[in-house]
């Protein structure tokens, strides 16, 4: 993925690789040891059923390794964005 500056996310639109909009970021937690980061911390969209994601109070928590594009969107795995793995995968 390309070098992108925290400033040009700000306030970007999350959408999930089936289309359905997620929200607006609204921060993204670093690990400040390593530099890593770690989760995005997403304003849902009012329509999202939340129930399946991680949250934070009224914010989702997605990953930052579901992200899979940015570019006018970021654009996240969204089974990766709810947790879930492969079925095909042994856990």
């Amino acid at each position: 993925m390309a070098n992108v500056f925290a400033k040009n996310l700000s306030s970007k639109q999350v959408m999930a690789t089936d289309g359905t909009e997620i929200g607006i970021l609204f921060n993204i937690v670093m690990d400040a040891a390593t530099g890593n980061l770690i989760n995005l911390i997403v304003k849902p969209d009012m329509s999202l059923d939340t129930s399946k994601y991680q949250t934070d109070d009224q914010y989702i928590l997605l990953p930052f390794e579901s992200v899979r594009a940015i570019k006018d969107y970021i654009v996240v795995d969204k089974n990766m964005a709810k947790g879930i793995h492969n079925e095909s995968t042994p856990q």
